[in-house]
């Protein structure tokens, strides 16, 4: 099972909104350089609600073959269809992705039943590993960890990205799934304590700007060792903070193109990063090393 520092990539975008594929090379280049563990394609961060069908398989096809065996890619697949969810899954391992992450259904409240027989029957229509995606405040809907130990008993459905930043949550569901069920943490702010609790890795959008760090400190973490894991946390919460001041990938694709990674696309209806927020990312990447002269 993949363990550590899992990036939740952006999608370099454009001045015109198109698809910068020599950026994504150079992103990927860097993640895996840095140390990361694995690649997610197309969740969140990586602006899957205004991708179209084709732009999402392109994105996918495309991160795998960078990749190139290197890392496992993670294929975000969700959907609160779940027939597209099945489509979008089906899609992604035909491509050649190592496992899926879907979020779970967005806007229409499915009830916790609804939820365990939406994820249920991706698992069974689509054979590849499967992660669930539980983040109530983007979607409005909380998948309760009763549901979430009713699904880790499902063929295929392996592990669990906990975005809700509760780790009295956390600490419940790592003492109560079965063995080979995996708990990842969604939420960085929070990450570090969860690993030390016995989460396996991060899936991460401070990665996308510092994956050396993040790696270093998951890595700690997993193994135990909560002094290092902490001084490493305690340089990154600032950073972490920050790129989560406007909705997520606002921040940190700002903080990209300031670091010369990236262009200024970002589609509607997310917008740049609003002026009055500038001075403070610029400073959390210029105090880390990230920002300067020989970075640009």
């Amino acid at each position: 099972m993949i363990s550590g520092s899992i990036v939740a990539l952006v999608t370099p975008m454009d001045a015109s909104d198109g698809i910068d594929w020599a950026a994504l090379e150079r992103l990927i280049e860097l993640q895996i350089e840095g140390g990361t563990a694995a690649i997610v394609s197309v969740g969140t961060t990586g602006e899957s609600a205004t991708l179209s069908v084709e732009e999402h398989g392109e994105v996918i096809r495309r991160t795998i073959a960078i990749v190139g065996g290197r890392v496992p890619v993670i294929a975000g697949t969700g959907a609160n269809s779940t027939a597209e969810a099945i489509a979008l899954t089906a899609l992604a391992r035909g491509l050649g992705a190592d496992a899926c992450l879907l979020v779970t259904p967005y806007y229409n409240k499915p009830t916790q039943e609804g939820l365990y027989r939406h994820f249920r029957a991706v698992a069974e229509a689509v054979a590849i590993p499967q992660i669930l995606y539980n983040v109530p405040g983007r979607t409005a809907c909380d998948m309760h960890n009763d549901t979430v130990l009713r699904l880790s008993a499902v063929p295929g459905i392996v592990g669990i990205k906990d975005a809700t930043g509760n780790l009295e949550r956390g600490r419940d569901l790592i003492a109560r799934c079965p063995p080979g069920f995996v708990v990842y943490s969604g939420d960085d702010a929070t990450a570090a304590e969860l690993m030390l609790m016995g989460g396996r890795g991060n899936i991460s959008v401070t990665a996308n700007v510092d994956p050396a760090r993040m790696a270093a400190l998951c890595g700690a973490a997993i193994a135990g060792d909560a002094g290092h894991t902490r001084a490493l946390d305690a340089e990154l919460a600032e950073l972490s903070r920050v790129l989560f001041l406007e909705a997520n990938p606002i921040p940190v694709k700002w903080a990209l193109q300031q670091m010369g990674l990236i262009g200024p696309g970002i589609r509607l209806p997310l917008t740049p990063l609003s002026d009055m927020y500038h001075e403070r990312v610029r400073k959390a990447l210029t105090d880390l090393g990230l920002l300067g002269p020989d970075r640009c």
